[in-house]
């Protein structure tokens, strides 16, 4: 909490209104919470727990993506102060027919979501295995001052659904 100290009244009042009306991060709208499960207890306040997410590819249909991540309790999680801890696991999975609705680039943004008040955030990106024509997700948190080497990946092998043939990966990147 030492950061907190350099910052005027009002900026840290602006801080926390963000963190309470609508501070989610830019895409965070589109995951569906599955459920969670409690990890540990609090008498008084909300328990820690680990909450699975559902989002759907925004640049691909037929390609949906699941991620667990903790959430923490307490009064400083209930104030939205807690910094989320970078362990984060990911599946994704062919669920349709795969169509490519833009392009992409290479270890592309597909979703974000901030894990900290200001200095944490936590993003899954998109990247196409040309040779195996696979597409591959990975989750991975980053700091303002350090990154986080704790990460998740998953792989989509592009396969046919029903009578329909697979695209190629590679006609979906940009060049």
């Amino acid at each position: 909490m030492m950061w907190l100290r350099g910052l005027t009244g009002v900026t840290l009042a602006a801080l926390l209104a963000g963190s309470f009306a609508g501070g989610v991060p830019a895409k965070a709208e589109d995951a569906d919470r599955i459920f969670d499960k409690s990890t540990v207890w609090r008498p008084l306040t909300p328990n820690d727990k680990l909450v699975v997410y559902g989002i759907d590819d925004p640049a691909v249909s037929g390609v949906a993506c699941w991620y667990t991540q903790p959430e923490k309790g307490g009064i400083k999680g209930t104030l939205g102060l807690a910094e989320d801890v970078s362990d984060i696991s990911l599946a994704c999975r062919q669920i349709g027919p795969v169509q490519f609705k833009d392009k992409f680039s290479q270890g592309e943004v597909v979703f974000s979501e901030r894990r900290s008040l200001i200095f944490k955030s936590m993003q899954i990106v998109r990247g196409c295995d040309a040779r195996r024509n696979t597409l591959i997700y990975m989750v991975y948190s980053d700091k303002v001052v350090q990154g986080s080497p704790k990460n998740s990946t998953s792989t989509v092998p592009l396969m046919p659904w029903g009578t329909e043939l697979p695209p190629k990966c590679t006609d979906a990147l940009k060049k």
